[in-house]
């Protein structure tokens, strides 16, 4: 998968930008607040026509203009593709493929699939369960449309029984519990697949972590529902579901909301059997941390059948040159990969073959 060329119009501190890459290194230098990172969210929200940065959409229009627009020519390997994501000024969004609007998000995900490291991954470690959450989320749905349409669906329902807690005073049992089954039907596919992928999440990122820290054994938990593991068939986890939502209707009803599901589930990582977020230093968080997303771009080539693009926001100061040695031997001619970096100091140069450089000044490429 590569980007061939990008186009941004009234994007962040962007007027008009038209940008050839190569398909293997590109490398944004400049100062911080000038637009390195503008770039690359630029490209993460034609992979998932959201922000990483921002749940505010408005934001990425351009200060005193009406709309946004983010164009870009993608190669796959089964052909050519125009992506395309306007921004309206309410922040509303329109995503289309071949100038042809799609109806649904969810259906324009999956096109452009990345992976984004930056240094607060180390949140992933040792952050709070939603920062997790989200990295599942993220990662999995743009690699799976089906369990995005899961996940979506799921969260639909979530909000619909929240709404339903929150404003009424007499509950309807019958009504509730049709909530229930279909909030325990999409949670329980979520949930499964959720299993499968970290199963095969964690034998990549074992493997890579070896590679890095030897005499270290990396493995990732996935915490869901008492008494659901790794073998329960998505209807055992339905049922165990409905049952905890029944169970818990009192708790909901004070709390106004639903304690229960995926939706407060959470991964853990450990290190020979220490839980990393607690024990680990932090040179082994950091590791635990590069070793994650470099399994994730495995685990989307397995998925997909090509290597995702890697957008690298400002780590390598934050690496010590095993840890760059081991990045760069892993994506080398394999990846086409968009680095931000202040200086050309922070990288081991002698690393990287032929980089395409952009020197990037106040919403400008300068020389590039």
């Amino acid at each position: 998968m590569e980007i061939k060329n990008i186009q941004l119009k009234n994007y962040r501190n962007y007027s008009v930008l038209n940008l050839d890459f190569s398909p293997h290194i590109n490398i944004f230098v400049g100062e911080n607040a000038q637009g390195k990172t503008n770039l690359l969210e630029s490209i993460y929200l034609l992979s998932l026509a959201v922000s990483h940065r921002t749940n505010d959409a408005k934001r990425l229009v351009k200060w005193d203009e009406k709309i946004s627009d983010v164009k870009a020519s993608i190669n796959r390997t089964t052909g050519s593709l125009l992506l395309e994501v306007l921004i309206n000024k309410d922040g509303t969004k329109v995503a289309k493929v071949n100038n042809l609007t799609e109806k649904r998000l969810t259906n324009y995900v999956g096109n452009l699939n990345v992976v984004l490291f930056a240094p607060e991954d180390l949140d992933i470690v040792k952050g709070s369960p939603s920062v997790r959450r989200n990295f599942m989320d993220s990662e999995f749905g743009q690699m799976n449309k089906q369990y995005l349409f899961n996940l979506t669906n799921f969260r639909k329902v979530l909000k619909n029984r929240n709404a339903y807690l929150k404003e009424v005073e007499q509950i309807d049992l019958d009504y509730l519990d049709v909530l229930n089954f279909q909030l325990a039907d999409l949670g329980a596919k979520v949930i499964k697949q959720r299993f499968e992928f970290v199963a095969q999440l964690t034998d990549i990122a074992n493997n890579i972590h070896g590679s890095i820290a030897d005499s270290e054994t990396l493995t990732i938990k996935y915490k869901t529902l008492r008494g659901i593991d790794e073998n329960s068939t998505v209807q055992e986890i339905s049922d165990n579901y409905f049952d905890l939502l029944k169970k818990n209707l009192e708790r909901d009803r004070f709390m106004k909301s639903t304690t229960t599901g995926p939706h407060h589930d959470d991964l853990i990582f450990f290190i020979n059997d220490r839980e990393v977020g607690i024990y680990a230093s932090q040179g082994q968080q950091r590791t635990t941390a590069l070793s994650l997303r470099l399994a994730e771009i495995e685990l989307i080539n397995r998925q997909t059948g090509q290597y995702p693009v890697l957008l690298l926001d400002d780590v390598f100061s934050e690496l010590d040159s095993t840890r760059q040695t081991q990045l760069i031997k892993f994506i080398q001619d394999k990846v086409q990969t968009f680095i931000t970096t202040p200086s050309l100091n922070d990288i081991e140069k002698r690393l990287i073959d032929d980089p395409k450089i952009f020197n990037v000044r106040n919403g400008e490429i300068i020389n590039g």
